[in-house]
C-alpha cells in the first residue's frame, strides 16, 4: 500500500495544511505543518491514536495549542531541533500547558530555555553516532529516528519518519535549519559548514529520493531535488 500525501504552500502566517499518511506499522499518522513568528517558523504536529509530537515549539503557543486542539490530539512530546531562540518562543508555555515531554540534543540542551527531559546523543564532546535511535524504538507511539546534524548548532536534530514500509513508503525527513531548498543552513566557519554539509550528506542522503524534506522555514523538497547538487554546495562553500 502506497501512503497518501497533499502538499499545499503555506501564504500566511498561522495557515495550516495536513498530510496523512500510514505509519510502518499501517497506523493512520497525520503530519500538520503551521507557520508562526515573525521569521515564518514551520512547526509541525505529527500524530497518532490522539496523541501528537510536537517538533518545535517556536511561537505563538495559544495557536499551537489551540491547533492540537482543533485537531483532536494531545501535545505528548516536544522535540526542539535545535537551540536557536526563533524555535523556542512559545516552547515554556506549551510544555506548562500541556505537560509534555521535552527532548532536545545533549549538545543543544544546555542553551535551551527550559529543562529537557531526554537529551539524545553522545556527550558534547564526543562523536556521535550516526542514528541515535532506531524505528524499532517509540517516542510518542511513533517508530522513528533521530539523527544528528552538526554545524548550523552545536546538535541540531532531524527527526525521520517512515511511512508504509521502509520499501516503497515516503520517508519524511523534519531537519530543522540544517537543510533547506538550495542548501544547508547558515553556519558560522568554514569548518561548521564542512560538517553540517558532510553529516547531512551522510546521514540524511542516505535515504530515497522520494524522501520528503520539511525544514524549518520555507518550502518544503525532496531528497531527490536537492541531491544533484551536493557537488556545487560544497564548492561554493555555502
Amino acid at each position: 500500500m502506497t501512503p497518501t500525501a497533499t502538499f499545499h504552500h503555506l501564504d500566511s502566517p498561522g495557515a495550516t495544511d495536513t498530510i496523512t499518511t500510514t505509519g510502518i506499522a499501517a497506523t493512520p499518522v497525520s503530519i500538520t505543518k503551521t507557520t508562526v513568528g515573525p521569521m515564518d517558523n514551520s512547526c509541525y504536529l505529527i500524530s497518532t491514536g490522539g496523541d501528537a509530537l510536537l517538533i518545535d515549539a517556536a511561537n505563538d503557543a495559544d495557536h499551537l495549542l489551540a491547533l492540537a486542539d482543533s485537531l483532536g490530539v494531545r501535545i505528548t512530546d516536544v522535540l526542539t531541533t535545535h537551540r536557536h531562540a526563533d524555535h523556542v518562543q512559545a516552547l515554556a508555555q506549551v510544555l506548562a500547558a500541556t505537560g509534555a515531554r521535552h527532548h532536545a540534543s545533549q549538545q543543544d540542551a544546555p542553551e535551551l530555555p527550559v529543562a529537557v527531559d531526554t537529551r539524545w546523543g553522545a556527550a558534547p564532546d564526543s562523536d556521535a553516532p550516526e542514528r541515535l535511535v532506531t524505528s524499532s524504538d517509540r517516542l510518542n507511539a511513533l517508530a522513528i529516528d533521530l539523527v544528528l546534524l552538526r554545524g548550523h548548532t552545536a546538535g541540531g536534530l532531524a527527526v525521520i519518519l517512515r511511512t508504509d514500509g521502509d520499501t516503497d513508503g515516503v520517508t519524511h525527513v523534519f531537519p530543522g535549519d540544517s537543510l533547506f531548498p538550495g542548501g544547508v543552513g547558515k553556519t558560522g566557519s568554514p569548518g561548521d559548514f564542512t560538517r553540517l554539509l558532510d553529516d547531512v550528506e551522510r546521514r540524511l542522503f542516505v535515504l530515497p529520493d522520494n524522501s520528503a524534506v520539511h525544514p524549518g522555514h520555507g518550502d518544503d523538497t525532496t531528497l531527490g531535488a536537492e541531491r544533484p547538487h551536493l557537488t556545487d554546495w560544497r564548492a561554493r562553500g555555502w
